[in-house]
């Protein structure tokens, strides 16, 4: 009798676990937030937003890190969401649950005022692809926040940002692949996709896909000062001097590096 074939690894693979384990740390996300709010205010944060939330993730690390602490994630896919209920709400104890509330909605029409904080991560509001759409979600997102509420951002750049390509890494048990797959200079506009591949040679094609802009910093930091912000500061990462590589310490920044690729967080002051 002949041994039973294993199915391959890529059809027996949660792509939401893959992705939390190769795209989010959310650990050092919310440590940065909390670092930045305290550098900034003279009281604590307790109510945090997070729009795009896809699995709630981060809103779950927030609530996980002090009892004092509420979270509203917010996304419009209904599928993701209720993933994030079934796994990572779970996870958590029933006093950290229930202080973490899931909204199914367009992030520009759920209203939630009185938070402190507003996350917008893992360049999600990239996909207002027009000046007039951002400006607008800026706008909503500052009438969410309290008069001294904090919009945090991350955002990417570098010469190799619009260049159609495939990056790989080594995660693991898999491999994580960013494919650049399509780029437009004249209106900045990027098809995207994330891979997983697999010991075995199977792969996950296509699991995450994003059609976003290549939005800079200039017209970021324009439009929320436009939205009615009070300042709109890069935080940008320091380099190690050993490695040449970056620390993972982000500070206030006028002056960023030239480099194939980097990563920063834009904060904006209600």
């Amino acid at each position: 009798m002949k041994p039973r074939r294993k199915p391959p690894q890529a059809s027996l693979a949660d792509r939401h676990v893959l992705y939390q384990q190769s795209v989010q740390d959310v650990e050092t996300e919310i440590d940065f937030v909390l670092e930045t709010w305290q550098s900034l205010r003279q009281r604590p944060a307790t109510r945090l937003r997070e729009d795009f939330c896809g699995t709630a993730n981060t809103s779950c690390e927030w609530v996980r890190r002090d009892r004092r602490h509420h979270a509203v994630a917010v996304d419009i896919d209904p599928g993701v969401l209720d993933w994030g209920r079934a796994c990572n709400l779970t996870a958590l104890t029933p006093a950290q649950r229930h202080r973490i509330r899931l909204v199914r909605g367009d992030v520009r029409d759920v209203t939630t005022p009185g938070m402190d904080i507003l996350l917008a991560m893992n360049f999600s509001y990239w996909l207002f692809m027009e000046r007039a759409a951002m400006l607008d979600y800026f706008q909503r997102a500052r009438t969410n926040l309290v008069e001294d509420g904090i919009l945090f951002l991350d955002a990417y750049g570098g010469y190799e940002a619009p260049k159609e390509l495939q990056e790989e890494r080594e995660c693991d048990g898999f491999t994580y692949i960013w494919d650049q797959a399509e780029f437009n200079p004249i209106n900045s506009q990027m098809q995207c996709y994330i891979h997983f591949e697999f010991p075995d040679g199977s792969r996950m094609e296509r699991a995450f896909e994003y059609r976003w802009r290549l939005w800079t910093l200039p017209e970021i930091r324009e439009l929320l000062l436009e939205a009615g912000f009070r300042n709109a500061v890069v935080y940008w990462e320091g380099t190690d001097p050993d490695s040449g590589e970056g620390d993972g310490e982000y500070a206030p920044s006028e002056v960023g590096d030239a480099d194939a690729g980097w990563v920063c967080y834009v904060v904006a002051e209600a």
